[in-house]
Order: C-alpha cells, then structure tokens, then sequence
C-alpha cells in the first residue's frame, strides 16, 4: 500500500462496516454448500486483523483446504497460533532475497530476515509452506535465479508471479512484465526442470519439478497466458463485497444481504446468480480498451 497514498492520516473503514467473523463464516459457508473447496485467507495483510486465528477456528470445520497469504512478517508469533487453529497452508510473499532490493519493493523497513524467520515458524509450527514473487522488470529480475537456488532442495515451493496491472497504485506498464516463458528459461539453464501436469481444472499456476529431484516451481502467467476461461475464483472483500475478478470494477454486496435478515437459502441463491453470469475476461482482453477502467486495488480485493 503506497505510503503517499494510505499514510498515518488516512481515512479507513469503520470497523462497523467490516464483517464480523462470524459473518465471515456463515458466507463461507454458503459457498462451501455450493462447491468451493479451497478458502484463503488474504488482504492487504491479514494478520493485522485482530485475533485472525480466531476466524481460522471458525472456518475450519468447514472442511476446506483452508489456507493464508502473507507478507510474513508477524509469522514468528502466529504462526503456531495458526495451525492450532485448522490452517493447513500458507503463502508467504517474498521478492527479493537481496534486503537492499527487498526494503526497496516493499517500501516499509522490513528486511528479508524478518520474512524468512517468519518461512521458519510456519514451518516449525507443521504448517506447508509456499512463497511468491511478483517479477518485475528493471526490479529484481535478476532475484529469480537465486531465489530458485536457495528453495531447491527445501520443502517450500517457490512461485513467481509475473507483475500485474492490479488497480492504478503501483504504476503498471507491459515493458515491465517479465513473462514466466523468460523467467522459466532462466531457471531451467542453472538448474533443470521439466513440466508437470495441473492438479486439478483450474490449477492458475504453472508447475514445473527439478529434474536432480531438488523439488518443484510454480509460475502464475496471468498477463501473458491468461486463464480467464478456467478460473474457479471468487473474492470477499472485508466489508462483503463479492468480487469474481481479481480485475474487477465493481463487487456486489452481500453485507446488506447478510444483515438484512437474508435465509441461509436466500444468500446461497445469491451466490449461485451472481456466479451464473459472471463474463470476466480481463486478462484475455487486456488492452488500451481496458487500460483507463477504475480497478479495484490489491490491497483492497487479495491476490
């Protein structure tokens, strides 16, 4: 979050207006009765939420593959409240293994030693551990290599993420993409790997394994291999707001649902419709057509 933009004066939400867990859970709910099978818990940051593990208990016997993203650093004292809680996975973002670099990209003191410390109690605490790289062009392409180097061979895998035009903030241009062909290229001429088939219909990223066995990569490719016609994703914002595009302009309001005396059924034929319809193709479509659209932000819709 840009500091000229979200400085100490700014004007957040009143905690009226964001759902409350138990908000949280009943929606969640909803949404397992109709399909969904993975929930991640994302932001912003989430564990500047107050007591997030509480909503993590909650959420837990829905049954899902319940998972976080995080920018890592209050890991060292969550992390094991965490996996007591039910999560079972966690996503820890990390651009740079290079602190000078690292302090420049992520613009609020933290240093890489604080997001490893942070890989290292999750995974002390039994929790699987992955970590992202959004790849910029002219910023720290040249961290790709090493940050493949120093995950080979560990139990996390390393994804990187080609750099994308999420809201207006971080100032978005194709030059600076760098494309997962090139970054996977990168990788394959130090240290081999080869492709492995998706998971599942849907799977956004790409994976490849080393071949010494040294363990697996992932690539997300959203700017030059789009995959908006297989995409399973839908997103909650903090105050109810349903979006089905991470390139959304605007979302639909579930809060006035949910706390307007909505049945259970009532809110699962909501879901459903706004599901039926949706027709997101940003990524696929990408061009000046779609450049001026008033996108939502990253930190406000989740990655």
């Amino acid at each position: 979050m840009p500091r000229d933009v979200y400085g100490h004066d700014y004007a957040f939400l009143e905690r009226r207006e964001l759902l409350t867990f138990e908000e949280i859970a009943r929606l969640a709910g909803r949404f397992v009765d109709l399909g969904v099978e993975k929930i991640r818990i994302t932001g912003g940051e989430p564990l500047v939420r107050r007591e997030l593990e509480r909503l993590i208990a909650m959420l837990a016997p829905l049954g899902t593959d319940l998972t976080l993203t995080t920018n890592g650093y209050l890991l060292p004292a969550k992390a094991q409240q965490l996996a007591d809680a039910g999560l079972r996975r966690i996503t820890v973002s990390l651009d740079s293994l290079d602190d000078a670099t690292f302090r420049a990209l992520n613009d609020a003191g933290v240093g890489v030693d604080r997001v490893l410390e942070g890989i290292a109690a999750a995974a002390a605490a039994g929790l699987p551990v992955k970590v992202n790289c959004v790849v910029k062009r002219g910023a720290n392409q040249d961290e790709i290599v090493p940050l493949a180097r120093h995950f080979h061979g560990t139990p996390h895998t390393l994804r990187f993420i080609e750099y994308m035009d999420v809201g207006h903030t971080n100032g978005w241009r194709l030059d600076d993409v760098v494309p997962a062909a090139e970054i996977v290229a990168a990788i394959d001429a130090e240290l081999p790997v080869e492709p492995v088939d998706p998971a599942y219909r849907g799977e956004v990223a790409r994976r490849y394994r080393y071949r010494d066995g040294g363990g697996e990569i992932g690539v997300i490719a959203s700017v030059t291999q789009p995959f908006c016609g297989d995409c399973t994703r839908a997103r909650l914002s903090a105050e109810g707001r349903l979006f089905t595009c991470l390139f959304a302009v605007r979302g639909h309001d579930l809060r006035a649902l949910i706390r307007g005396g909505a049945s259970e059924d009532e809110l699962a034929a909501a879901l459903g419709e706004v599901w039926r319809v949706r027709a997101d193709r940003y990524s696929e479509l990408r061009s000046s057509a779609t450049a001026g659209l008033d996108k939502v932000e990253m930190s406000y819709i989740g990655g």
